[in-house]
C-alpha cells in the first residue's frame, strides 16, 4: 500500500503523518461535472480515506469535453454514480459513497456534518451560497470554484476564515453560464486543479494556510492572480436558503418563475412576479418575511439583492429544483 504514496509520503510536507491525516479525512464533493472531475481523481490519487459525492444530473455527451471522468459508456448515467465507479477504479482501497440528489438547505448540514472539509464543484451560486452558510454554521472549510470562458477563481472560506458571503455578498446582476458563453476544457481542468490542491493543503494543514485566499487564473493573458480576504467582515443582513417546509403562515411568497415553466404555485396564496417587476415588492404591505422562489436559485438570489438594496432586509429564498 505504501507504494501508492510513495512519492508524495517522501516530500518533508507530508511523510507518513500526513498520508495518514489523509487517510483518515472525509471530503463533501458537491458536483461531479467539469470542476468534479479533476478535484476527484486528484483526492482519490492522493488517498484521502472518505469521498462524499453529491451530483443530482446525468452524464450528457456534451459534457465530454471538460469532464474526464466519463466516457461514450456514461451517458445518460447518474453522475455521482458514474462519479464513484470512476473514482474506484483510480483507488479501490478507500470510501466512496454516491448521493444523486440536488443540495438543499435540508439535506446540507447532515452532508457536511460527515465532512473535514467541503468542495463546491457545482459552479452555482445557489449551491455556493447554501455551502457558504452551512460551513460557516458548522466552522468547516469551504474549497469553492467557478469557471466560465476560459478563466475563473478558486477560493479558501469558512472554517475559521470569512465566508463566500463576505467576499462577495452580492450575486452578478447578469452572469454567465458554461451553456450560454462557453468553456473550455483546459480551463476547467485548470481550476478544478488548483480547488484539489487547496483542498489538499488544508487537509495536510499546510503552513501558511490558504483560508482566506482566492487564487484567479486567466486562460486568455496566461496569468494568476488573487487576493487575501481575511479581514472581511461578515455582513449583517443576509438572505438564507430555506426549505419549502420552513415556509410560515405569515410569508409574502414570491414565485419567480413564469405561468410556462411552472403551472402550480409553491403555494396558493403565493404571488407570481416577474424578475424584472421585483423592485415593486419593496413596497409591500408590512414588513413581513418576503420569500423569493425560483428553481436553482439565481434568480431569487439576484432579487433579493436588488431589495436589500431598496431597504428590505427581512428576505429568504427558496430553490424549488424542476416542477414534478
Amino acid at each position: 500500500m505504501t507504494d501508492r504514496y510513495i512519492r508524495q509520503m517522501t516530500l518533508t510536507e507530508i511523510g507518513a503523518p500526513g498520508q495518514a491525516r489523509l487517510a483518515a479525512a472525509t471530503v463533501l464533493v458537491v458536483g461531479a461535472g467539469g470542476l468534479g472531475s479533476s478535484v476527484l481523481q486528484i483526492l482519490a490519487g492522493a488517498g484521502v480515506g472518505g469521498i462524499l459525492i453529491v451530483d443530482h444530473d446525468h452524464v450528457d455527451i456534451s459534457n465530454l469535453h471538460r469532464q474526464p471522468l466519463y466516457g461514450m459508456d456514461d451517458v445518460g448515467a447518474l453522475k455521482a454514480e458514474a462519479a464513484r465507479d470512476a473514482v474506484l477504479r483510480i483507488n479501490p482501497d478507500i470510501v466512496t459513497t454516491a448521493k444523486s440528489e440536488r443540495l438543499t438547505p435540508a439535506n446540507a448540514p447532515a452532508l457536511i456534518e460527515k465532512a473535514n472539509i467541503v468542495i463546491d464543484a457545482a459552479d452555482n451560486f445557489a449551491v455556493t451560497y447554501m455551502l457558504s452558510d452551512s460551513c460557516l454554521a458548522a466552522g468547516k472549510p469551504l474549497i469553492s470554484a467557478s469557471v466560465v470562458g476560459l478563466s475563473g477563481y478558486v477560493g479558501a472560506y469558512c472554517g475559521g476564515a470569512p465566508s463566500y458571503r463576505a467576499v462577495f455578498p452580492d450575486v452578478p446582476e447578469v452572469a454567465g453560464s458554461c451553456a450560454s458563453i462557453g468553456v473550455l476544457g483546459s480551463a476547467v481542468a485548470i481550476l478544478g486543479s488548483l480547488q484539489g490542491h487547496l483542498a489538499l493543503h488544508v487537509l495536510l494543514d499546510l503552513k501558511p494556510s490558504v483560508l482566506g485566499r482566492v487564487v484567479s487564473f486567466d486562460g486568455h493573458a496566461l496569468q494568476f492572480g488573487g487576493f487575501g480576504f481575511a479581514d472581511c467582515p461578515e455582513p449583517q443582513h443576509t438572505a438564507p436558503f430555506i426549505g419549502v417546509a420552513d415556509l410560515e403562515p405569515e410569508d409574502i411568497i414570491v414565485d419567480l418563475r413564469g405561468a410556462a415553466e411552472a403551472p402550480m404555485l409553491p403555494r396558493s396564496d403565493a404571488l407570481r412576479v416577474a424578475p424584472a417587476d421585483v423592485d415593486l415588492l419593496a413596497a409591500a404591505d408590512g414588513g413581513g418575511r418576503i420569500v423569493l422562489c425560483c428553481r436553482s436559485g439565481q434568480r431569487a438570489l439576484r432579487a433579493a439583492g436588488r431589495l436589500q438594496a431598496m431597504g428590505r432586509l427581512n428576505l429568504a429564498l427558496v430553490a424549488l429544483g424542476d416542477p414534478s
